[in-house]
């Protein structure tokens, strides 16, 4: 724990030290900061599906450097420092874990969820869906709404529930497109066949994101074998050469 301790107080002299006396870090703000810090959570994000170790080491670190940075502008107006944030975040943990830090009896991670859903509205949560972030990607927007939404009951009992409901947003957004309906229509009943496969994905324990970042990932990887070994630039071949390329790459093992 001392190690720990020491490592953190490093940080927070070198931050104080930055703010000080490099041009660069003087001139951020919170604004200028916010893009990076997306792009930061992003790189840890790859890093986590790459199960690459040592990557996430870095990137948690780029991470934690960030939530210094922001305390530290934070401490410089007079608002708040990282022991205000550290303190405010241990009281809500403890407030949230009342089966640990209480006397309440819960019988399984879905009892504890539903726990901190109540929470949260008896804090003063106007919604369950309030934590969720508007500038969260789409889908796992959804994934976040339906899930917060499952805590108080609004939810199928079992995946295959969902199914007849995906087999319906289908038929509909199907029939848009035959009727020729306006565009923004036939990309909302598009939206309800992804929140339907999303919600059904949950159900069965698939996260949809990761479930679409490898396959993002397999169609790179076989799409850059077609342009490694096209034998003339692809807009000179036909679809027939470029798709008789993709299934020699499905075929190696690294196109799986």
């Amino acid at each position: 724990m001392e190690e720990k301790k020491q490592a953190f107080e490093r940080l927070l002299r070198i931050m104080d030290d930055l703010r000080a006396q490099c041009p660069w870090d003087r001139k951020q703000t919170f604004e200028s900061l916010r893009n990076l810090t997306i792009e930061e959570t992003y790189e840890l994000a790859d890093a986590i599906l790459k199960k690459d170790l040592d990557e996430i080491k870095e990137e948690v670190g780029d991470l934690m450097l960030h939530m210094v940075f922001y305390a530290k502008m934070a401490e410089e107006q007079k608002a708040w420092d990282i022991a205000d944030a550290l303190n405010d975040l241990c009281e809500k943990l403890i407030h949230r874990h009342p089966h640990i830090y209480g006397d309440v009896k819960v019988k399984n991670e879905a009892e504890v969820k539903q726990n901190w859903e109540q929470l949260k509205l008896k804090e003063g949560k106007k919604s369950v869906l309030a934590g969720v972030p508007d500038s969260l990607p789409a889908m796992i927007k959804a994934y976040r709404m339906q899930e917060k939404a499952a805590q108080v009951g609004f939810d199928w009992k079992k995946a295959a529930d969902a199914w007849p409901k995906i087999e319906e947003e289908i038929a509909e957004f199907r029939d848009s497109v035959r009727q020729k309906a306006p565009i923004e229509e036939q990309e909302l009943e598009f939206g309800d066949v992804l929140f339907s496969l999303i919600n059904y994905a949950r159900l069965a324990g698939i996260d949809p994101e990761t479930a679409l970042e490898r396959v993002n990932l397999k169609f790179k990887q076989r799409f850059n074998y077609i342009e490694a070994h096209a034998p003339k630039p692809l807009r000179e071949m036909t679809l027939d050469e470029m798709d008789a390329l993709w299934e020699e790459a499905k075929r190696r093992p690294s196109g799986k």
